[in-house]
């Protein structure tokens, strides 16, 4: 570990229990005022430059905004499914280069700003386990963070704060943004406006199983590891098994 945040330590041994400590606190609809800023922004998708309110909404949301940018470009796709790609690749440059504004809050600014963005945003809980897994298991949970619903900002200023390598940290970001916008984007590209049923029935659980499927074999990989593997393992265990909940 490059650094120590000012906070107890926790990390559970498995990815599903970093989605389970890190979605269960992110739920749009139980916050009044996180409901009203998501439709404000969904109305910007009908907007005369709503390409620059999404590659807005794109870079904030990567160290600081709690909306994700996701159903905006979704709506934006369904309204010009020949401009799809054109969206997606607008929403992943944004969002990288905000993630990049993370990275950087987390390293140079973390006890003047990150601090207190992570509490504002209401995962100061996520924290520790966040904590944990970014430094043990490096870039791979910012291309998760980046890939699925889990909080990308909160990953992207942990990164920093830990003193992780620049870039990796920058290829996961893109590879993981990358991957989930363009997904959208082609496949409105390619079937138009029905592919909307299918992505808000589907899309979630099919990145779920592929992020399952790329832990599983990085777990799995850890274990051949042999010993010192096993430690590290058993050292985040141990942590978990004292943290305070």
């Amino acid at each position: 570990m490059l650094r120590c945040l000012p906070s107890p330590g926790a990390c559970p041994n498995r990815g599903a229990s970093l989605a389970r400590n890190v979605m269960g606190r992110t739920v749009i609809g139980s916050r009044p005022l996180l409901r009203g800023l998501y439709n404000w922004t969904m109305e910007k998708a009908a907007h005369r430059h709503a390409v620059w309110w999404l590659a807005f909404f794109s870079f904030i949301e990567s160290s600081f905004f709690p909306i994700p940018p996701h159903p905006l470009l979704g709506l934006m796709c369904l309204a010009e499914p020949k401009k799809a790609i054109r969206f997606a690749a607008v929403a992943t440059i944004a969002s990288v280069a905000g993630g990049v504004l993370g990275y950087a809050i987390g390293y140079f600014l973390y006890d003047a700003i990150g601090a207190w963005l992570i509490g504002a945003i209401g995962m100061g809980e996520s924290l520790p386990a966040v904590q944990c897994y970014v430094d043990r298991d490096g870039a791979w949970v910012v291309f998760i963070a980046a890939f699925t619903p889990l909080p990308f900002k909160l990953a992207t200023i942990v990164s920093g704060f830990l003193g992780m390598a620049f870039v990796p940290f920058l290829l996961a970001a893109l590879v993981g943004r990358a991957s989930i916008f363009m997904t959208v984007g082609l496949l409105f590209r390619l079937f138009g406006a029905p592919i909307k049923l299918f992505i808000d029935k589907y899309l979630g659980l099919v990145t779920i199983a592929f992020v399952v499927l790329v832990v599983g074999g990085f777990v799995a990989l850890t274990q051949l590891g042999g010993a010192e593997g096993e430690a590290s393992s058993d050292s985040c265990v141990t942590t978990a098994q004292v943290a305070t909940y």
